[in-house]
């Protein structure tokens, strides 16, 4: 992998979306970050640190367990989305939450900062994050907790996606994805050690964590309608099919998942139980 094209593809994509990430009537990254607040679950004047901190799901969040007392600080690849998290903080005047511009892999504190380190959907997109998974318990003061989320990898779904869309995506098109992103690239990056609970287990007692949990949930992703959930797909990860489809395909593909989840909403809200894999474990005391 050429990690720093990489890395500028993701702050690319996510700059772009910025203005309308989580924003469209969709509800999946903000429930998904208060649950993973609840299960860090930090406690009032400690520090936390949020990875791939976006436009905040989880940040406000912990800035409101930890109070005026603690500091919440969130670190971002993409300036675009922390303009707009500092921007909220603003307008929630949220002193004590900062965010900065950084790269997550090599996160530039001084040993021992924090209390709490969050990573929603962030942590593992890091171009080797087992490798800066020790760098985060550095960070830690004896006794801290890191938790994050991811999907719950399978050999038959497609990675990021509700199982249903293996279905509605044909395989055909995933070949138009950058090389970094096709299933099968992105299985060996993956499943290789987030599928089977033992491997991330072992990862992370490797990385100096104790006492792992990882517990699958069913998040509920709601959105109105099927065309409102296709157009926030235009604003997170699936961002990257629908820049490289042709523009036939992208029509096509549009009509598609339209019209199915039009269907399987019947006279309602689409309700799409997604399941997420939450991860926590703490350094020694």
């Amino acid at each position: 992998m050429d990690k720093t094209k990489y890395k500028s593809t993701v702050t690319e994509a996510f700059n772009n979306a910025a203005a309308t990430y989580d924003q469209l009537g969709v509800e999946f990254f903000t429930p998904m970050g208060r649950r993973l607040v609840e299960r860090a679950d930090p406690r009032p004047g400690q520090r936390v640190l949020d990875v791939g901190c976006g436009r905040g799901a989880s940040l406000f969040v912990a800035a409101e367990r930890v109070g005026p007392s603690g500091h919440v600080l969130g670190i971002d690849i993409a300036p675009a989305m922390v303009e707009e998290a500092r921007r909220q903080a603003g307008t929630l005047g949220a002193r004590h939450v900062e965010v900065r511009v950084m790269d997550g892999e090599h996160p530039d504190f001084p040993p021992a900062s924090f209390d709490v380190v969050t990573g929603s959907y962030s942590l593992i997109f890091l171009p080797d994050a087992p490798a800066a998974l020790p760098r985060y318990a550095a960070l830690l003061r004896p006794g801290g907790r890191i938790a994050f989320t991811s999907p719950v990898f399978t050999e038959d779904t497609f990675p990021f996606l509700p199982p249903v869309f293996t279905e509605l995506i044909p395989e055909r098109l995933l070949r138009n994805l950058p090389a970094d992103w096709r299933p099968d690239a992105l299985k060996r990056r993956f499943n290789s050690w987030l599928q089977d609970t033992g491997d991330l287990t072992r990862t992370m007692v490797r990385a100096g964590f104790e006492d792992v949990e990882i517990a699958d949930e069913h998040i509920d992703l709601r959105a109105p309608d099927g065309e409102t959930w296709v157009d926030w797909s235009h604003t997170q990860g699936m961002r990257l099919l629908w820049q490289h489809l042709p523009e036939y395909e992208n029509r096509q593909l549009r009509h598609r998942l339209t019209t199915e989840l039009d269907r399987l909403r019947g006279e309602g809200p689409l309700h799409l139980p997604t399941p997420v894999r939450f991860v926590s474990a703490s350094i020694p005391n």
